[in-house]
C-alpha cells in the first residue's frame, strides 16, 4: 500500500513541476508576440508618416499649378476661365467654333499660338513635368440635339484642337514632342453642362471647350490620403 501512495505521490509532484514550465512557456511566447506586435506598429507608423509626406507633396503640386495658372491667366485678354478646384481652362467654343462646327475659324489660330505656349509653359517648364501624366483637351455641348450627336461633335471640336497644336502650321515646333507624350482628348457631350449665377441651366456657358491636367497617381493618392486620416 505504501508502495501505491508513493507512486501517486510522485506523479502528483510530477505533474506540478510540468505545469509551472508549460505556463512560463506560453508567458515567453505571448511576451514574443508583443514584442513583435510593437515592432510592427512602430514601424507602420513610420511607413504612415512617410506616405503622407509624400502625398502632401504631390497633392500640394497641384495646389501650386492652380496658383500659377491664375497668375498667368486671370485677368488676360484671352477671354478664359481657370476653375479654382480643379486647374481646369475654360473658353467658350465661340471662340473656336461657329455654332454646331467642328472646323476651327480662321481667327482661332492665333489664340491657339498665345495661349498652348503659355498653358505648356506653366505645367511643362516650371518643374511640374514628373508629376503630370496627362494632358486632355476635352469638348463640352449644349443640350441641343440627341447625346450621341453631341458627343461625335464635342470629340471633333476636342480633335481639331489637338491637330492643329500637333500639326505642320502651328509655329512652336519645340513643344510639340512634349505634348504628344501626355495629350489626349476626351468629349463629355452635354453631361457636364453648366449654369448661370442662378442655378439654371445655361446653353452658352455649356459650349466649351477646357484644357486639364491629371497628375500621377492622383485618384490613388487621394484615397491613400482619405484612408489615413
Amino acid at each position: 500500500m505504501n508502495t501505491k501512495y508513493q507512486r501517486l505521490f510522485k506523479s502528483e509532484q510530477n505533474e506540478g513541476h510540468f505545469w509551472p514550465t508549460f505556463t512560463d512557456l506560453l508567458t515567453t511566447i505571448l511576451l514574443c508576440f508583443m514584442l513583435i506586435f510593437i515592432c510592427m506598429m512602430i514601424i507602420k507608423s513610420l511607413q504612415i508618416k512617410e506616405m503622407k509626406r509624400t502625398i502632401d507633396q504631390i497633392m500640394g503640386v497641384r495646389a501650386e499649378l492652380i496658383n500659377e495658372l491664375k497668375s498667368e491667366f486671370s485677368g488676360s485678354d484671352l477671354g478664359i476661365e481657370v476653375d479654382e478646384k480643379t486647374g481646369a481652362i475654360l473658353f467658350s467654343t465661340e471662340i473656336l467654333f461657329a455654332y454646331d462646327r467642328a472646323e476651327l475659324k480662321p481667327e482661332s489660330f492665333a489664340f491657339l499660338d498665345e495661349f498652348v505656349p503659355k498653358y505648356l509653359n506653366t505645367l511643362l517648364e516650371s518643374g511640374y513635368e514628373d508629376y503630370i501624366a496627362e494632358i486632355i483637351i476635352e469638348g463640352h455641348t449644349d443640350r441641343d440635339g440627341t447625346y450621341l450627336y453631341n458627343l461625335e461633335l464635342a470629340q471633333d471640336r476636342a480633335f481639331s484642337v489637338a491637330a492643329y497644336i500637333l500639326g505642320e502650321a502651328f509655329p512652336f515646333k519645340q513643344i510639340q514632342d512634349q505634348l504628344e507624350k501626355k495629350l489626349t482628348i476626351n468629349s463629355k457631350s452635354y453631361t457636364s453642362y453648366r449654369t448661370n449665377r442662378e442655378g439654371e441651366y445655361s446653353a452658352d456657358a455649356s459650349r466649351r471647350v477646357e484644357f486639364k491636367f491629371r497628375l500621377k497617381d492622383e485618384e490613388i493618392l487621394r484615397k491613400t490620403r482619405d484612408m489615413l486620416e
